[in-house]
């Protein structure tokens, strides 16, 4: 295990449950023998970058204040969205920005740098990553998934997949009985977000399961989507009632 400090950043859209996600880091860290001190980047890797560090050790030195923030909304430490460019890019500006990154790290004592985010911050995370072996540095770079980013590889589930699932499952219901009340036959479309994956789409089939009242058709974005199979399908649902 390497001895040496941390720094926690979030990256990305401030969620419900990303201040979860930290106080975790935090406690993890505090708990740790083998990190003296923990900080966290004001604004993502920008503020590392611009060196805005702030002491989390000393902050939450009351653990009242580590309870309060588990429950707390938004982003504690602040976001941004930026990139990194290429780690193997040899362009001047590249260079001079990996450089400045590795110039802080080294001013603070960082051994352990955890990113919380979605696709773009670990992006970061990976980029950093392969900096730091082709460059035989030996920091360890830990990405971890923001809220609902399930389909991050070798993510078991995130934070807040479940309150989401549940909140999906609730919203179908309300928009089931709210569409059946006209004697007008109608389609409903609802799209759920996911990008490339369907777990939160698939778990608008929840509702069945808690009332009976669910969702007629379901369509993942792992399966190619067919327009003509999509409505042959609304047709046959509507024919039979």
């Amino acid at each position: 295990m390497l001895i040496g400090n941390a720094v926690v950043g979030q990256s990305g859209g401030p969620t419900t449950a990303i201040n979860a996600t930290l106080t975790g880091v935090v406690k993890g860290a505090i708990a740790s023998k083998y990190i003296p001190k923990i900080y966290g980047m004001r604004n993502g890797i920008e503020g590392m970058l611009e060196e805005r560090l702030v002491d989390l050790g000393e902050i939450f030195l009351d653990t009242e204040k580590l309870d309060m923030l588990v429950h707390t909304p938004a982003a504690a430490l602040g976001s941004c969205r930026r990139k990194l460019p290429d780690p193997y890019s040899e362009e001047e500006k590249d260079v001079a920005l990996y450089n400045r990154i590795f110039e802080v790290f080294q001013k603070y004592g960082i051994r352990y740098f955890f990113y919380i985010g979605g696709n773009d911050s670990m992006d970061t995370v990976m980029k950093l990553d392969r900096y730091f072996k082709e460059n035989k540095i030996d920091i360890k770079v830990i990405g971890i998934p923001k809220t609902i980013d399930n389909d991050l590889p070798m993510t078991d589930h995130t934070p807040g997949f479940g309150s989401a699932a549940k909140y999906v499952a609730t919203t179908m219901q309300e928009i089931i009985r709210d569409s059946s009340v006209y004697s007008i036959s109608s389609v409903t479309i609802v799209e759920i977000m996911g990008r490339d994956a369907g777990w939160l789409t698939a778990s608008s089939v929840l509702a069945k399961y808690l009332t009976g009242a669910g969702p007629d058709l379901v369509y993942l974005p792992e399966k190619p989507f067919s327009e003509e199979s999509f409505i042959r399908d609304v047709n046959k649902k509507l024919s039979s009632g």
